[in-house]
């Protein structure tokens, strides 16, 4: 993995069959095709969001309207993609309580979610496990291990260690191979699932050379790739996170657009991977508390210039294919904020920019056939 300035490029991999072979067409599944995503032939953008809590909250049915909620208001919005988790390692709540155990009603909330997703036009990508202690993440992986008397000294023995690689391969084959309780479809083969994402955020601060984590990386897209029965050929995409108000925090709005500009010109795919890159993750700290006033109108004008910024790449020769801002909440889930949300009901301003843009990012078919 390559590293650019404080973040760390994320391998994502995407349902496909190979880019430059004859696909089948209409069969709902996002491809690629040199630096562009593709479905059904035509050019797409993946123009959406992340909500982690998406799997969480639907686990309780009396609380899954606000799922549907969410992605009634994005579609209306014009976003296309959610981003969440397809992971809770033990603790509260979780998905997986011990190494190939899993909790049912967890799982019959990530059910919905697809089922959901699928209804209102929205492609998921699902990411596996986490680099930081929410949710479990490595740590507890590495806990687990411990558990059977493993001698490991790090959490990034996560990356190293055969026994928790062998809990994180078995959990990809439980969730890929997982029938959909709602939909009668298996996980790998519903094309509502747009990509697969390894881990959220990746780090292995004990090897900055980023050997490690790339031998991980190979070692778990062929593990992936014969868990889907070979429909992804491997590592096809590549995600950028961007938070500038915490990577330059003591400059003012004009430095950080500065910073925002450099970086979405660095993260470019032509100085990466030749194939897409999406900016899956970024996010403006708001400064007031949101119970009591609006979004600032500084906020809108830093969150306008990211979305903007995309549309201006979207329209060059290599674009940048796509773009999700952290995170979209619903009317009620106050205990879910965390400085960066948004809540497109309430009319601010920052949604505004959410519903233009959007509409302003729909690629012309014409610069996806250069080159």
């Amino acid at each position: 993995m390559k590293h650019l300035a404080l973040a760390l490029l994320l391998a994502t991999l995407i349902h496909q069959q190979c880019s430059n072979v004859f696909v089948k067409a209409g069969d709902g599944f996002i491809r690629t095709r040199r630096v562009h995503f593709m479905l059904n032939g035509s050019p797409y953008y993946a123009n959406g969001f992340n909500a982690y809590w998406l799997m969480y909250v639907a686990a309780d049915p009396s609380e899954r309207f606000k799922v549907s909620t969410a992605f009634r208001e994005a579609t209306s919005h014009g976003l296309t993609v959610a981003r969440t988790w397809a992971f809770s390692d033990g603790g509260y709540r979780p998905l997986q309580y011990s190494p190939g155990s899993y909790n049912e009603e967890m799982f019959k909330g990530l059910d919905f979610v697809i089922s959901e997703a699928r209804k209102y036009g929205i492609k998921l990508i699902l990411s596996l496990v986490n680099n930081y202690e929410s949710f479990g993440g490595k740590k507890q992986y590495v806990n687990w291990a411990r558990n059977q008397g493993q001698y490991l000294t790090s959490d990034d023995d996560f990356f190293r260690n055969p026994i928790a690689k062998g809990y994180y391969r078995n959990h990809i084959r439980t969730v890929l191979s997982r029938y959909n309780s709602f939909t009668g479809i298996h996980y790998k083969d519903d094309p509502t699932i747009m990509a697969w994402e390894l881990m959220n955020e990746p780090r292995c601060t004990s090897d900055p050379s980023g050997g490690t984590i790339q031998a991980w990386i190979t070692e778990m897209a062929s593990n992936l790739t014969s868990s889907a029965n070979n429909r992804i050929p491997g590592i096809d995409f590549a995600t950028a996170h961007c938070y500038p108000d915490q990577w330059v925090s003591s400059s003012n709005d004009q430095a950080q657009l500065s910073f925002l500009n450099n970086w979405l010109q660095l993260s470019h795919p032509r100085c990466t991977i030749c194939s897409p890159e999406a900016n899956t993750s970024h996010g403006i700290w708001k400064i007031i508390e949101r119970s009591r006033f609006q979004l600032l109108p500084e906020r809108s004008v830093v969150q306008y210039c990211i979305p903007t910024k995309y549309t201006h790449l979207l329209k060059e020769e290599d674009q940048l294919p796509g773009g999700l801002f952290w995170q979209l909440l619903t009317e009620g889930m106050d205990n879910f904020g965390d400085g960066y949300e948004i809540v497109l009901s309430q009319g601010s301003s920052t949604a505004n920019v959410i519903a233009q843009q959007s509409h302003k990012a729909v690629p012309n078919s014409e610069d996806f056939c250069k080159g």
